[in-house]
């Protein structure tokens, strides 16, 4: 008999008074959070393949929005430039125009970036898709007329000279004029291939800006003017070792304007849906790329 007091010596299973063993709850509790972790790896999988579907088409229509943008962009010829920046040398004025671009690609980046800060963006991938295009055509004019400044124009007429622009835009280099094949007006395959693959590095810079916590205005701007002077700087060190002096260029005419000319500020608030007037998504001077009022380019 024990004592009053003291410690039983029964053992726990068969004792009445103490709560039934539980050792099995664990396991049970292991398995069905499995299960349900395992659910929900599903369905993010499927929903990762279904956007991923849906990201692709909508790239490919992307970027035939901006193929047919190209021919539109305003481009200046070197005498034009040479008029409106009088003493500068061919590095100087390159300079200008890098900067006055950096400036209104990063508008542009400012615009999206805070309309990531609010509760809930307004249609974030419209919003996105609208930046995508109008940063190309800031950066589509800059490359033309970074190619005035350096001397090295590719040869044929508008059509061509868009292909090639496009070309180097998407593969982030300057167009040897020496090669047939990087100033071919046909758009296959190929380049809409590298038109995809540069909108999606594009889209994947972008993907920060859909966290609000993370982005707001400030970081969408210097996210853009970082990758608009990072191309710049590639295409230039490409036309460098092409270049014309400017004493040794031959008598260029003038350059042909687009009959339907963008005046930048005709990009679609959907660019998803055909460019044409009536849908103005941006503000700018063509003109004049250094004037921060009117940048010369895209954004609100």
């Amino acid at each position: 008999m024990v004592p009053a007091g003291s410690a039983s010596l029964e053992r726990a299973a068969d004792r009445a008074d103490l709560p039934a063993p539980t050792r099995n709850a664990a396991p049970v509790a292991k398995r069905r959070a499995a299960v349900i972790r395992d659910k929900a790896k599903d369905l993010a999988l499927e929903g990762v393949r279904k956007g991923g579907n849906r990201a692709r088409a909508g790239l490919g229509h992307l970027a035939d929005r901006i193929i047919d943008l190209a021919p539109r962009v305003p481009v200046r010829d070197l005498q034009t430039l040479r008029r409106q920046f009088p003493g500068l040398g061919p590095e100087q004025l390159a300079d200008k125009l890098v900067s006055g671009a950096a400036n209104a690609t990063s508008t542009v980046g400012a615009g999206i970036g805070a309309a990531a800060m609010l509760p809930v963006p307004p249609a974030m991938p419209t919003e996105l898709a609208a930046e995508i295009t109008g940063v190309a055509a800031i950066e589509l004019k800059l490359i033309a007329e970074l190619h005035e400044v350096y001397g090295v124009r590719p040869a044929g007429g508008l059509k061509d000279r868009s292909t090639a622009y496009l070309r180097s835009w998407s593969g982030e280099r300057g167009v040897d004029v020496m090669k047939p094949s990087t100033v071919n007006s046909a758009l296959g395959g190929q380049m809409k291939r590298e038109l995809r693959q540069q909108i999606m590095k594009r889209m994947v810079r972008d993907l920060p800006m859909l966290m609000p916590f993370m982005v707001g205005a400030a970081v969408g701007a210097v996210m853009n003017r970082r990758d608009t002077r990072r191309v710049a700087a590639k295409v230039r060190a490409d036309l460098r070792k092409m270049q014309v002096p400017w004493d040794a260029l031959p008598a260029l005419p003038p350059l042909e304007k687009p009959a339907d000319a963008l005046a930048i500020g005709e990009i679609p608030e959907n660019p998803l849906n055909p460019l044409g007037p009536g849908n103005p998504e941006i503000s700018g001077n063509p003109e004049n790329p250094e004037n921060p009022e009117r940048p010369g380019g895209l954004g609100r």
